[in-house]
């Protein structure tokens, strides 16, 4: 048998398309499946007459590669991942590397990088977005762990990802250990965050103003041509406008109820460890937990009645508003996001370039848009900038669209529409730009029942004090700490 460049384990829809992706721009390729059956499918369908080599065996797979081996597993994240790395390693030699491509817990291939590296094996988790068409044209990817394994790979990855219209690859090296699978969780949060926000922006369309699909069909294609061009916006603007063979808008024969993998939640729970405030995330997140409770909300219609109001004044006027507050809010999921990143590259030694994984993002993914062009921009204009938000030219957006995103919100509240999302954002755009919280009467809370203590405006950072504010408490601290 030839010596083949890669292999790779797992011949689900994403790991097909890969295949044909990585074949399809002069790469042979190796391919097993745990179910053998699926191997020969493919070897004698879709891989007809390609560069493929199907294998029966794990041994088969390995001893059909070039040295060093590079074997991409592609399975359901968890249990499984482990699984097949126990199957790999009787068979590698030194240097060969392991490769994760599925949607993995970033702690795990924390994990597995340092397990596989102790056997004397290189190890790559990386994330791959951008769905069955993504893998198939060119996905987005995300590549962390032993960073010696980088170079053996980089011409493979950099040649079947997407790449931008001025030709650069949506692909680079993120980090070690999970660093590549950490990018692609705040990838996957983000997008949830993005979602979410389109709905609540069709949400208002739709009951607030009373659209009509093809009207709200025409105002997302509007808006895909300005700032908010993006894939999502381009989806959304696709799906109000599709009707089934029988002439039926589909978009109104989906039960509201979301689904969810993980990912988000994810993301929120990161944050959460960082002690980072993701809060529009966070909503996107319960917003789907709300919608999966279909049958409460049904029985809660009919006994919880809102006092809400009907839309008045100019429609188009508001749908302006909304393109603004949407444009605006969108910011802050990338803000947020971001300082999750620099939380967590600080947490676990990682050196992120925050531009380029913008870059990253332009193409393949599921959030790929023109505004990650200016995020890139951003960075290289300041790269320890703190926040997207104290970056002049998102600065200046957020200020501009303040006024017609509290409209927005404003009117939602009026009209009895939820919008956790848009209003999170606002609200955390409002306390970011607050010299003073009311976290000092919080302190005094905590310092009164629990002898927490609190530093003061008046003395230097890092001096704690406490109060005896009932005379009965004593003068005894508890010690301080930061969850």
């Amino acid at each position: 048998m030839a010596q083949m460049d890669i292999g790779l384990i797992g011949l689900a829809v994403m790991g097909e398309n890969l295949v044909l992706n990585m074949e399809s721009k002069g790469f042979s390729v190796a391919v097993y499946n745990r179910t053998v059956e699926k191997v020969d499918k493919f070897i004698n369908g879709r891989g007809k007459g390609k560069n493929f080599a199907g294998c029966h065996s794990i041994q088969e797979l390995v001893a059909s590669l070039k040295r060093p081996r590079k074997v991409m597993l592609l399975v359901k994240a968890g249990s499984a991942v482990d699984d097949f790395i126990e199957q790999l390693l009787p068979h590698l030699e030194a240097g060969d590397i392991i490769i994760d491509g599925g949607n993995s817990h970033f702690p795990d291939t924390i994990r597995r990088a340092e397990y596989v590296e102790s056997k004397g094996f290189r190890y790559i988790g990386t994330g791959v977005s951008g769905g069955e068409e993504g893998a198939l044209l060119g996905p987005s990817m995300m590549p962390g762990g032993t960073p010696s394994a980088w170079p053996e790979v980089k011409n493979i990855f950099q040649t079947i990802c997407a790449h931008t219209d001025a030709g650069e690859a949506c692909c680079d090296w993120v980090g070690e250990g999970g660093a590549g699978h950490f990018v692609k969780m705040v990838h996957n949060g983000i997008e949830y965050g993005d979602m979410q926000m389109i709905c609540e922006t069709y949400h208002l369309m739709k009951d607030g103003l009373g659209l009509s699909n093809t009207e709200m069909h025409q105002v997302f294609a509007e808006w895909n041509k300005g700032e908010l061009d993006s894939y999502l916006i381009e989806i959304t603007r696709d799906i109000l406008g599709y009707k089934d063979e029988d002439g039926n808008e589909v978009v109104d024969l989906i039960l509201d109820t979301a689904g969810q993998k993980g990912t988000g939640k994810w993301t929120v729970v990161a944050a959460l460890d960082e002690g980072q405030p993701l809060t529009l995330i966070g909503e996107a997140v319960f917003a789907r937990c709300l919608s999966a409770i279909k049958e409460e909300r049904v029985k809660a219609s009919k006994v919880l009645k809102g006092s809400v109001a009907a839309f008045s004044g100019d429609k188009k006027a508001f749908i302006e508003d909304l393109r603004q507050a949407l444009y605006a809010a969108k910011i802050i999921s990338y803000a947020q996001g971001y300082q999750l990143m620099r939380a967590a590259a600080a947490t676990y030694g990682w050196n992120l370039n925050y531009g380029g994984i913008a870059l990253m993002w332009r193409g393949g993914c599921i959030i790929r848009s023109l505004f990650l062009g200016k995020i890139k921009e951003a960075f290289d204009r300041n790269s320890k900038l703190e926040n997207l938000l104290l970056d002049p030219f998102f600065a200046e957006i957020v200020q501009k669209n303040q006024d017609a995103w509290r409209r927005v919100i404003i009117k939602a509240v009026e009209m009895g529409i939820p919008t956790p999302s848009i209003a999170s954002a606002l609200n955390f755009f409002d306390g970011y730009r607050s010299g003073r919280l009311p976290a000092n009467l919080l302190q005094a809370q905590r310092d009164y029942f629990g002898a927490h203590t609190y530093e003061r405006v008046d003395k230097p950072r890092g001096e704690f004090f406490h109060t005896n504010w009932t005379g009965r408490g004593g003068n005894t601290a508890a010690s301080t700490y930061v969850v």
